[in-house]
């Protein structure tokens, strides 16, 4: 005769799930600050593509108002304050929107080109946690042609979201206000996949079965995505939070994505251990 189940508890709520994915960037932290020379190897590939990306921001900076005239060619007749009102905030958005296509890109070009260096610390993550998953037996060139086909859907919808969101940002205050707030969620939301891709293509989770798995438990996905996004918007935040980001991102996939819908009833609280089950 069969034991009756023990009451499943209820999922948490979407706004503590926000908490406690933010949560797990701070226990990524946390376990890098416990293990210095994983930051420090974790460093190297992140220097390196931020060189190129803030060369490219800065020559952007350089280009923006003459980009700003460009797309408000039609304000050409306008009177002066009207026609430079219109090129600021068009220069606003065209930068606004790189810089979003930047965060949403950085991670996945970081992780492509340090992909030896944030497996390695994966993998010593997950032996922190109790051991890794076996390496898929799958031959290195398709791992990287299947990373650089990842990466370029990635830029792909990263510039469509941009160019929706260089328009809005034409909107009266809303493109001032809730245009930003949307795109850093927007842009937490698929940071946080490039994060927990390492982990969960070990395991053998492709990108369509990684966003089905994320679209599941999107608030707390989002919740570590928009604090990573914050993180990285600090001057030299990206570099120096990014291999934090990588062991958050795998304890987040290992934990609560990996297992499936048995995973994600648990709970997560900052630290190095493990989560805690509802009861």
């Amino acid at each position: 005769m069969s034991q009756p189940h023990a009451p499943q508890a209820p999922k948490p709520s979407g706004f503590k799930d926000l908490f406690n994915g933010a949560g797990y960037l701070l226990r990524g932290i946390g376990w890098v600050a416990r293990h210095p020379a994983q930051w420090l190897f974790g460093l190297i590939p992140a220097l390196i593509v931020l060189a190129v990306y803030a060369a490219a921001m800065i020559f952007l900076a350089f280009q923006i108002d003459d980009l700003a005239g460009w797309v408000t060619g039609f304000a050409d007749g306008w009177a002066d304050a009207a026609r430079t009102s219109a090129r600021v905030v068009a220069g606003i958005a065209i930068y606004g929107a790189a810089l979003f296509l930047a965060l949403i890109t950085f991670t996945a070009v970081t992780l492509l080109v340090g992909d030896p260096f944030y497996e390695a610390i994966a993998v010593r993550v997950e032996e922190s946690q109790g051991g890794a998953p076996p390496e898929p037996d799958v031959p290195l060139m398709v791992q990287i042609g299947r990373a650089v086909k990842d990466t370029l859907i990635l830029a792909a919808v990263a510039l469509t979201f941009a160019v929706v969101f260089f328009a809005c940002g034409f909107i009266p205050v809303v493109g001032q206000t809730v245009v930003p707030v949307v795109a850093a969620l927007v842009s937490g939301y698929f940071l946080a996949g490039e994060l927990m891709s390492i982990a969960l293509e070990r395991r053998g989770i492709l990108r369509k079965e990684r966003f089905t798995r994320m679209r599941a438990d999107r608030p707390l996905v989002v919740g570590f995505g928009a604090a990573t996004v914050v993180v990285f918007l600090i001057p030299l935040g990206a570099v120096l939070a990014m291999p934090g980001a990588v062991a958050g991102g795998t304890l987040l996939a290992r934990e609560r994505l990996a297992a499936g819908p048995q995973a994600r009833e648990t709970l997560v609280t900052p630290g190095d251990g493990g989560s805690a089950s509802y009861h």
